[in-house]
């Protein structure tokens, strides 16, 4: 896909695209992330009799490295639910984020889920979206930049590989909850447009492209921006705090927050 084009979803009476973003399951713990993961497994069966398309815009594990012959222990249910969902039709796209970008070929082998590192253009029912995680755009965020350079450098990449999974895992999973840096999540208050880096990367891509939305992860905090009133920015919060997602039934895209039915 070129910068400019667009990937083209049509929607019928009745279906709809759904968009989730920052579970980082994996923390703080193994009995605390279960209760998460389960709670987004009720949500994913809750929406698949009229989502067409689902969005999951990164981060959905705290740690994510695939080597060649292994993947993370854990998170049985979120992949078996994915598995299941893409068997019965339903399409699935996944935007790594800063947390699971070492990924390389599982997804869309084992779950025919489509990986993208960069943001892409998405054409859905006629309205233009920049879609992504968020990680690294905009003008600030210099110390995650150089961070994230680290990351995905493939000499670093080859190095950590030869790490036993044990040691390996273990000490990425450390730095991740240690390192604000890494984890990319900062005060969760916001800040204004004029320093809300994903505002400023929207108003800048707005007068490059006419889109009506952008959609993005990465900040944990549940948005809704207008961008010079031209379109509207989205964040999609988490599933940490908010259980947050958002819905487009091909007119208007809402900002909603999941409750099991036995919740008030």
């Amino acid at each position: 896909m070129s910068n400019n084009s667009f990937t083209e979803i049509d929607l019928k009476e009745g279906e709809k695209i759904y968009f989730s973003s920052d579970n980082h399951l994996g923390v703080p713990n193994h009995a605390e992330s279960l209760v998460r993961e389960k709670r987004f497994v009720d949500w994913l069966d809750s929406i698949k009799e009229d989502a067409k398309v689902i969005f999951l815009l990164g981060d959905l594990f705290d740690f994510w490295f695939e080597y060649n012959k292994v993947v993370p222990k854990g998170f049985v249910r979120s992949l078996g639910k994915l598995a299941e969902l893409t068997d019965s039709g339903i399409k699935i796209y996944f935007f790594v984020g800063n947390h699971d970008l070492w990924m390389n070929g599982y997804f869309q082998k084992e779950l025919n889920i489509p990986v993208f590192h960069k943001p892409q253009n998405f054409s859905i029912a006629g309205k233009k979206m920049l879609i992504g995680h968020g990680d690294g755009l905009g003008p600030g965020d210099k110390g995650f930049k150089r961070m994230k350079k680290v990351f995905t450098n493939s000499l670093c990449k080859f190095i950590f590989k030869w790490l036993h999974p044990d040691l390996g895992v273990s000490l990425a999973q450390y730095l991740s909850t240690k390192n604000k840096l890494i984890s990319g999540v900062d005060d969760i208050v916001y800040k204004g447009d004029e320093n809300e880096w994903l505002v400023q990367y929207a108003k800048k891509k707005i007068n490059e492209i006419d889109y009506d939305y952008f959609i993005f992860g990465h900040r944990h905090m549940p948005l809704k921006v207008d961008i010079e009133n031209r379109a509207t920015y989205y964040n999609l919060g988490d599933w940490i705090s908010y259980y947050s997602y958002a819905e487009f039934d091909g007119k208007e895209l809402e900002l909603k927050y999941y409750k099991k039915s036995t919740e008030k």
